[in-house]
């Protein structure tokens, strides 16, 4: 099999994926409808919208550490199970409720924060789940294919959404995505235990949130590539809202034309994703020239004279965004220990979606005084500044002891213990 797809061959990975993939379609529905009907009966209120995407969002702030606490203390497959069927539940309820006639803001707010809840709680489990199913040689490799179905959803999903409104209307996107959430589950109940791969986490009662933050205080590492997450998640990653400024206030466009820069960053981001799938691994280093290589490409985007050349250059952006992220996931997964990965990648979720409320409504304020471009150039620029100096504390920190082990070392570890000709089994630490 090729080396961008070798995840694949494993079966555990298989059938994840295969669920990630439907319920991603189903949940890119849901988004498209929710925002649809919120529009209808809100008779068109922009703020009414606004507050349901933040009822959605706010729970990765609340719930997220938690969630990688929850990852680290009982079964990542169970933690995966209840959010599913509490995502489902509330898809059901509003699907139900839209086709009876009954849907209301109130309730839309309701089921957008439970979305939100359920989310908050699938993702540490999630990516945490994730080191288990393959072996280290392939987790980057999975983490990358992971990202690509992703964004392969964003294109395919509000294009299904579209059609099945057009067709009968937006009650079913709601019992679609409902649907979706039960393949998953599915998925899940398939994976076979004794085919994980790695040492077995010690599920513990005593793995706290606490706990999780003095372990990343003894890991400089981590700390850095979750500092660089935050700075560029907070700057250079808000393309929702300066790709519409730059439609909408620069080139003058329509929303057709704005809909196209999300199909064409997404583009991107799917390829920078089958490009990240063939590295074996990552080092600290090129994920710090990956933050800067976002930051560059954020402000070069602001630039751009016309609306063609500036849809050009999105692909770009998608392609570096995900080499970004890909990389710093591949990082945390592969050199945080087993036993507190779910609460490692809980933290990871919420800084790197907890930078949106602080950014976005910065880069707002400062396109609204300065021009929509500078929600690009300054977004760019912080991010630059901000990698930067956390650059300058990777070199001039410590060098990591011995006994922690970088991630391309764990993979030259595994891929020894792996050998047919090789009698030793390695501990991943």
């Amino acid at each position: 099999m090729s080396q961008t797809f070798t995840a694949l061959s494993i079966r555990n990975y298989r059938w994840y994926l295969t669920g990630q993939v439907v319920t991603n379609v189903g949940t890119w529905m849901q988004r498209v409808g929710q925002d649809w009907l919120v529009l209808e009966i809100s008779h068109g209120n922009a703020l009414t919208l606004g507050i349901t995407t933040a009822l959605q969002f706010i729970p990765f702030l609340l719930v997220a550490p938690l969630a990688g606490v929850l990852a680290d203390r009982v079964s990542r497959r169970l933690v995966m199970v209840v959010a599913g069927l509490l995502a489902g539940a509330a898809a059901l309820t509003l699907g139900v409720a839209v086709m009876a006639a009954s849907a209301s803001v109130g309730l839309v707010y309701v089921l957008a924060f439970v979305l939100g809840i359920a989310a908050a709680l699938d993702n540490p489990a999630r990516q945490a789940l994730l080191g288990q199913l393959v072996p280290v040689s392939s987790l980057a490799n999975a983490v990358a294919l992971n990202s690509a179905t992703f964004n392969l959803s964003r294109i395919v999903g509000p294009a299904v959404a579209g059609l099945t409104i057009a067709l009968v209307g937006i009650g079913p996107v709601f019992v679609v995505n409902a649907a979706s959430y039960l393949v998953a589950l599915l998925a899940i109940a398939a994976l076979r235990p004794l085919d994980f791969h790695g040492s077995s986490p010690q599920r513990s009662s005593g793995a706290t949130f606490a706990g999780g933050l003095r372990y990343l205080r003894s890991r400089s590492d981590l700390l850095i590539v979750l500092g660089l997450v935050a700075v560029v998640a907070t700057f250079a990653c808000n393309y929702q809202i300066t790709t519409a400024l730059m439609a909408n206030q620069e080139f003058k466009v329509g929303v057709a034309a704005y809909g196209v820069m999300g199909s064409v960053l997404a583009c991107g981001s799917i390829l920078g994703s089958l490009l990240a799938a063939r590295r074996a691994a990552v080092g600290l280093r090129f994920v710090v020239w990956a933050g800067i290589a976002v930051a560059v490409a954020t402000f070069t985007a602001g630039l751009m004279p016309s609306y063609g050349i500036f849809l050009a250059f999105l692909p770009i952006c998608g392609l570096l965004i995900l080499t970004f992220t890909v990389s710093a996931q591949s990082y945390l997964q592969l050199a945080a220990d087993e036993h507190v990965r779910g609460r490692v990648m809980g933290i990871y979720t919420l800084v790197f979606f907890g930078g949106n409320p602080v950014g976005a409504p910065l880069l707002g304020l400062v396109a609204r005084e300065l021009g929509p471009r500078w929600g690009l150039l300054g977004g760019g620029a912080l991010a630059a500044i901000g990698v930067a100096a956390i650059a300058g504390i990777a070199v001039a920190r410590r060098r990591p002891s011995t006994d922690t082990p970088g991630p391309a070392e764990l993979v030259k570890r595994a891929e020894v213990a792996e050998s047919p000709t090789s009698q030793v089994a390695v501990r991943v630490r």
